[in-house]
């Protein structure tokens, strides 16, 4: 084998970090004999040829045969790991377009595909369910895997084998042409659907259904019994499932789309195991984060769990009531009885379930978190975040908790008992994250935050801590004699934070020529213009004299400049002939379903138009009767965005007088 493999022209080939003259020896290594060793080999083997998928490279098919070479040879101990790579590349290869497919794949896995067929017939088990999985997965037509598989099927005795087969049939049936045995796979597969095995039944549930999307709604009590019986744990050992409860719960969720709870209520009824339970709520989050309809059905369940034995249920259960938030208030009391609760996740943080409470409770503005949160202000141990993180719209809900200052972010109500505890730390805080942190949250309750002033100009006086106080003070607003001086001097620096101080200075009551010169350069030289256009339209109609510069601007590429554009001239001259088309087109696609982040301020730079804007709003009079969550984000930020962007359109009904 190796005289082969030296013959091939490595160098001149390509795998994702280039030439693959390195290909060879990872081979070589996969061999072993250190089982240690040949695993990181095939998973650097996997990481060079596959990577992150999209395209297949050169070097994958060069290595195709060896890798299967390998994979057949029952003394290398990668031999799992390897064919896990074969069913990457095939099953990326029957996905990518023609140009992102090397021109050797397709032959070397006409060669490859009779040593794959081979494998269904190794002695371990776990190989012949990777071969199956292989041949599930590849976008050989049907005719010439179905009766391998078939075969295998009859002579099978391995139950996690079959259920691999059972997926892998109702795989290989969708790919034409199927051939003489396609009828009888679909016979069998049906038949199937009665088995005395709940998993294989399950399984059949999920082979059939392709062909038959009505089928899992009519046989939901058979996914139901299933999925919560204890042989589910067959399923980690199967190659393309490889997973246990959580796993299995996502699995079968996807095979009921939309918004109708019933698989979920399912799911949360009561079961004996944490992990059922916990895997449960976990399904919850998954449909809320993407519905607004099942709340009021599922509601009472999570709830229910607030009481549970498990701590990582009870905390599931406060973060989906912090998610859902104002929809939630009515069960605030017995969130309450949870702040106390000091038992924590297995997680790195170790988050606790009081602190989940806690944080469900800030989001329905309830005053019994604030002894809580003056304790962490004030530098008690915490499982929340130390920094905004930012998690992408799937179907999995992530069950994260924001950082400090986005929790008081909800609590504008309660800051005259939050801003003593602040003040306190703004004195004695030496970390300069924590700081700018503190005074951004500060800024963001703006004239209610007024009692930190003093605090914040004593931090105006160090060159380390200034531009955290300016932030602050620039979102207070209020006229600060003593701050003028200090952020005038600072507007004439060369540094990057001239803009934020000239703002400052405009906001604490200073004249508007300092703020109108730095930010009048900043539209004109700065690649992210929107941050300056913002504050430009602050300035009202100070900003006149940059009139040509933002209707100019109106037509940017980039859609935040364009509107942020549009309000800046609309703030300084009044022109709604020119803002009003352009905000109205950033927010079209809320019709369709459709929302991106710029959509909001869009929203809101229109409502001040008022009647002006009344088009607009006749275009959106649907979006709030729209079932399916608003979002860009995963977690509880995406809850958030929703509730904004429906808040920020009836702000605009009523500013227009739409249904006036």
């Amino acid at each position: 084998m190796w005289v082969e493999t030296d013959a091939v022209d490595w160098a001149g080939l390509e795998h994702n970090y280039g030439s693959a003259e390195d290909i060879p020896g990872l081979l070589r290594r996969c061999e072993g004999p250190n089982p240690d060793d040949a695993d990181d080999a095939s998973s650097e083997l996997l990481n060079l040829l596959f990577h992150q998928g999209g395209w297949v490279c050169s070097a994958a098919p060069a290595a195709l045969p060896f890798v299967l070479r390998l994979a057949a040879t029952p003394q290398v101990p990668s031999r799992c790991a390897l064919l896990e790579l074969v069913a990457m590349l095939a099953a990326e290869a029957g996905r990518v377009e023609a140009r992102f497919l090397d021109p050797g794949w397709a032959p070397a896995w006409t060669q490859a595909l009779p040593r794959v067929l081979d494998l269904l017939d190794d002695p371990e088990p776990e190989i012949r369910r990777a071969a199956a999985d292989v041949l599930g997965v590849c976008d050989s037509p049907g005719e010439l895997v179905l009766p391998g598989l078939l075969r295998r099927w009859e002579a099978e005795d391995d139950l996690a084998t079959r259920l691999e087969l059972v997926l892998s049939l109702g795989q290989a049936s969708l790919r034409t042409p199927i051939g003489r045995h396609g009828a009888r796979v679909f016979d069998l597969l049906r038949g199937l659907l009665d088995s005395p095995q709940a998993q294989i039944r399950l399984a059949a549930v999920h082979a059939l259904a392709p062909n038959d999307p009505g089928l899992p709604a009519r046989r939901l009590d058979l996914i139901l019994e299933a999925v919560r019986d204890p042989s589910i744990e067959l399923w980690r050992h199967t190659s393309s499932v490889q997973t246990g409860v959580l796993g299995v719960h996502h699995w079968a969720a996807g095979l009921t789309a939309g918004p109708a709870p019933t698989f979920t209520l399912g799911l949360l009824a009561d079961h004996h195991d944490d992990e059922q339970r916990i895997s449960a709520l976990a399904q919850a989050g998954r449909l809320l984060s993407q519905w607004h309809s099942p709340t009021d059905v599922l509601l009472p369940r999570i709830v229910s769990r607030l009481g549970d034995p498990a701590p990582e249920a009870r905390f599931r259960a406060a973060e989906l009531l912090a998610c859902l938030g104002p929809a939630a208030v009515a069960h605030a009391d017995e969130v309450a009885t949870l702040l106390t609760d000091t038992a924590a996740r297995t997680t790195r943080k170790r988050q606790t379930v009081g602190e989940a409470a806690l944080w469900a409770l800030a989001r329905m503005n309830d005053p019994r978190c604030l002894p809580g949160l003056i304790e962490l202000i004030a530098g008690a141990r915490s499982g929340f975040a130390s920094a905004s993180a930012y998690y992408p719209t799937t179907d999995l809900h992530h069950v994260v908790l924001p950082a400090l200052d986005e929790v008081l972010g909800y609590l504008p109500d309660h800051a005259d008992r939050l801003l003593p505890s602040i003040c306190s730390r703004l004195d004695t805080a030496t970390d300069d994250r924590l700081l700018d942190r503190l005074c951004g949250g500060l800024a963001d309750w703006g004239p209610l935050a007024g009692a930190a002033v003093p605090q914040l100009l004593g931090l105006l006086e160090d060159d380390r801590t200034w531009v955290a106080a300016a932030k602050a003070l620039a979102g207070i607003g209020s006229a600060q004699n003593d701050a003028r001086d200090l952020l005038l001097s600072r507007t004439s620096d060369a540094g990057p934070h001239a803009e934020l101080a000239a703002w400052a200075y405009w906001r604490v009551g200073g004249e508007p020529e300092p703020a109108l010169d730095v930010l009048g350069r900043s539209i004109e030289e700065s690649r992210f213009r929107h941050p300056a256009l913002r504050k430009l339209a602050g300035l009202g109609s100070h900003a006149a004299p940059c009139a040509d510069r933002l209707r100019a601007l109106t037509a940017d590429p980039d859609p935040w400049t364009r509107v942020e554009a549009a309000h800046a001239l609309w703030a300084a001259t009044g022109d709604t002939e020119t803002a009003l088309p352009v905000l109205t087109t950033a927010v079209l696609d809320l019709t369709k379903g459709t929302y991106l982040p710029v959509m909001l301020p869009a929203l809101n730079h229109l409502a001040q138009l008022g009647q002006a804007a009344r088009p607009a709003a006749h275009l959106l009079r649907d979006v709030p009767a729209r079932d399916q969550r608003l979002r860009t984000n995963g977690g509880w930020r995406g809850f958030v965005q929703d509730e904004n962007v429906r808040t920020a359109v009836r702000a605009l009904f009523s500013a227009s007088g739409l249904y006036a």
